[in-house]
């Protein structure tokens, strides 16, 4: 069986993938979205769009600009945020090749992208980040994480080929681990959804003169 790309398998589960997460998104995910955004203004980058689930918890006076690698799931971003109607600017983008300037975001927020990026790409996506945040800018991350209590354990063992296959994700990704060569700094990491999913907020430091 051919190993699909990123950009493939999201492409090729785009129109399954809201049903796909409907039980998990009403379960656990619409709880904890609107966390993303508490104390967010001016401009937003939502990194990893997706189908635009975040949009409905956007702070209505922001300026959000969603990205994401798959053409498939910004169409469905549009035709949410159309029925929503909120105005989000939607581009095809790479998290780790950011074509936008430097210091051009008050805050940038991710659900569940860090944990589908394989660990190689884990620091090149924060520095990303950290180089289009201004000084003093938030990035707001929730992600999936490999759990300690035996039970959740054997379950993320099981869920895993099948997370791994439909969407490139995993539970072990070592993000926090990435942050000190980032340049950014972690204020708060904690779990929102038991010990499995976590909520971490960090900062672009203000420049020391």
């Amino acid at each position: 069986m051919p190993v699909l790309s990123t950009y493939d398998r999201y492409q090729r589960i785009a129109p399954l993938y809201d049903l796909l997460d409907l039980p998990f998104e009403y379960g656990r995910y619409r709880k904890i979205r609107p966390q993303l955004f508490q104390g967010l203004s001016g401009r937003i980058l939502d990194a990893g769009v997706g189908t635009g689930r975040n949009i409905s918890f956007y702070p209505p006076e922001a300026h959000v600009v969603g990205i994401d690698l798959s053409p498939a799931m910004l169409a469905r971003a549009s035709r949410r945020a159309s029925r929503l109607g909120r105005v989000v600017e939607l581009l095809q983008m790479d998290i780790t090749r950011l074509e936008m300037p430097d210091q051009s975001y008050d805050a940038v927020v991710a659900s569940f992208l860090f944990c589908v990026l394989p660990e190689q790409l884990q620091l090149p996506a924060l520095r990303e980040i950290e180089r289009v945040l201004k000084p003093g800018g938030t990035l707001r991350l929730i992600e999936y994480v490999r759990p300690q209590g035996m039970l959740r354990s054997v379950l993320a063992s099981f869920w895993a080929p099948w997370m791994a296959w439909a969407y490139g994700a995993g539970f072990d990704r070592r993000t926090e681990q990435h942050v000190s060569k980032s340049g950014l700094e972690l204020l708060d990491s904690r779990f929102v959804v038991d010990d499995l999913i976590k909520l971490m907020s960090l900062r672009k430091p203000h420049t020391r003169g």
